[in-house]
């Protein structure tokens, strides 16, 4: 049996009046962080919905020659963070 390649989540183009997500500099706060959900890596940016110490968060990672530049959004209550990954998906949000 061949081993099947998992291809994840694309990110609906942004659509006009966009919300800018407020961006900021990945800090470790916590000494766990349990990834949730993720985009696809075929793409140059990816994004990972992340939850620690009760808060979620959007953690970007920007892949470049230069390296990964990884920033993350503010660290919201849960159903907070769920609507900001869903606009995040479906164009409403960048």
């Amino acid at each position: 049996m061949a081993m099947q390649e998992f291809h994840g989540t694309h990110l609906k183009p942004l659509r006009w009046g966009y919300i800018v997500i407020d961006w900021s500099e990945s800090v470790p706060r916590c000494g766990s962080v349990r990834i949730r959900a993720s985009t696809c890596d075929c793409a140059l940016t990816s994004y990972e919905l992340c939850s620690a110490g009760g808060l979620v968060h959007i953690r970007r990672t920007v892949r470049s020659l230069d390296g990964n530049d990884v920033s993350e959004s503010p660290w919201l209550r849960p159903a907070e963070a769920a609507r900001l990954w869903e606009s995040l998906h479906d164009g409403f949000a960048g």
